[in-house]
């Protein structure tokens, strides 16, 4: 997922250069390779070793991870939008659509089930909490994302519906972020900060603002394209899809600081606990949930027309870009010298 999250910023970031489509199509591909690749892999595991599947998903800790799966087929379809069309046929078109509400149908069905194990499961402490417990419903929020991609190539009589369901679930996926973060905040009030190999899973709680302010202001475009002059009955008066973007604009600016300040804390944790950190998973926390921030910046920027916000989004891209190879390469090698993945080894 953070690999498609680096092709997706790849392809709205606003200062290009000519070889810039091709660089992240290249991106793409691998995001898509590694997808099919980890995943054939992670079949295989549950097939060779029988009853792996349902231990992960009844594991208090590893089951929150299941998501991530989801995540990256949001990213995965954003992505195809973006470098598909309009180079495609309308095959495309009628192939995201049916996409887009497969994966809405699958990811609520699963943020409900699995909220439901972890409710009905064994009982998890307050003090073991962090920003993971939002994650089963991160896949359902990002439908709002997804709609913002792609509503705009679909027809009007297709392209609402979509966008009236990305709002709906981003606001759900939203809510239920803002809740669990006060079970963070207190988390950290009377606990402290996480240990050190994890603390960079903390950069989670930036995703969540993130993505929903990129979200609204993304459905707020589409919606000038498709929307007719009336949308709300009893509001002849105003054009509706206007009044989305001016709401949409000023709410994704207020979404963002609060990712600022989730950002700014978790790097200060993360600078704090340097010297005692080795690699983990939750590294590639550095990556996803930053590339929305980064988006929402783009988006932002865009919407207000300040050169200056989008050239502070071109740098902290190029900023990002690194940060990805920085992770890939701290990751393979972990893998090398059997640090993870390996018996006896955890995550």
């Amino acid at each position: 997922m953070s690999t498609g999250g680096i092709a997706l910023l790849l392809a709205v970031t606003p200062h290009t250069f000519p070889g810039l489509i091709t660089i992240g199509t290249i991106v793409f591909i691998f995001d898509v390779t590694l997808f099919v690749l980890l995943t054939a892999l992670i079949l295989a595991r549950f097939i060779i070793f029988p009853g792996t599947f349902t231990q992960s998903v009844y594991h208090p800790t590893e089951s929150l991870f299941i998501p991530t799966f989801f995540l990256t087929l949001s990213t995965i379809i954003s992505c195809i939008q973006k470098y598909g069309y309009p180079s495609t046929g309308p095959w495309l078109v009628v192939t995201l659509r049916i996409l887009f509400w497969t994966y809405v149908a699958i990811t609520f069905t699963t943020a409900v089930l699995q909220y439901h194990l972890l409710f009905t499961g064994k009982p998890i402490t307050l003090q073991s909490m962090t920003p993971a417990w939002i994650l089963p419903v991160f896949p359902i929020m990002l439908s709002g994302t997804v709609a913002s991609v792609i509503s705009a190539s679909q027809p009007q009589h297709q392209a609402i519906p979509i966008l009236i369901a990305g709002t709906t679930f981003q606001g759900l996926g939203i809510l239920i972020s803002v809740f669990m973060y006060s079970n963070y905040m207190g988390r950290l009030m009377s606990n402290g900060l996480p240990s050190p190999d994890t603390r960079p899973g903390m950069f989670i709680s930036v995703g969540p603002p993130s993505f929903t302010g990129l979200a609204f202001i993304g459905m707020a475009n589409a919606a000038i394209e498709v929307f007719p002059h009336t949308f709300v009955l009893g509001t002849a008066a105003v054009p509706t899809a206007q009044v989305l973007k001016i709401v949409a604009v000023f709410l994704a600016i207020v979404l963002w600081s609060l990712s600022l300040f989730f950002f700014c804390i978790s790097l200060l944790a993360t600078l704090n606990g340097m010297k005692k950190m080795s690699f983990h998973l939750t590294w590639w926390s550095f990556v996803f949930p930053n590339t929305g921030f980064i988006i929402a910046i783009i988006d932002i920027g865009t919407a207000i027309n300040s050169q200056s916000i989008l050239w502070i989004s071109s740098v902290a891209t190029v900023l990002q870009v690194v940060m990805w190879l920085l992770v890939f390469v701290a990751h393979a090698r972990a893998i090398v010298k059997k640090q993870i993945l390996w018996p006896g080894k955890g995550a």
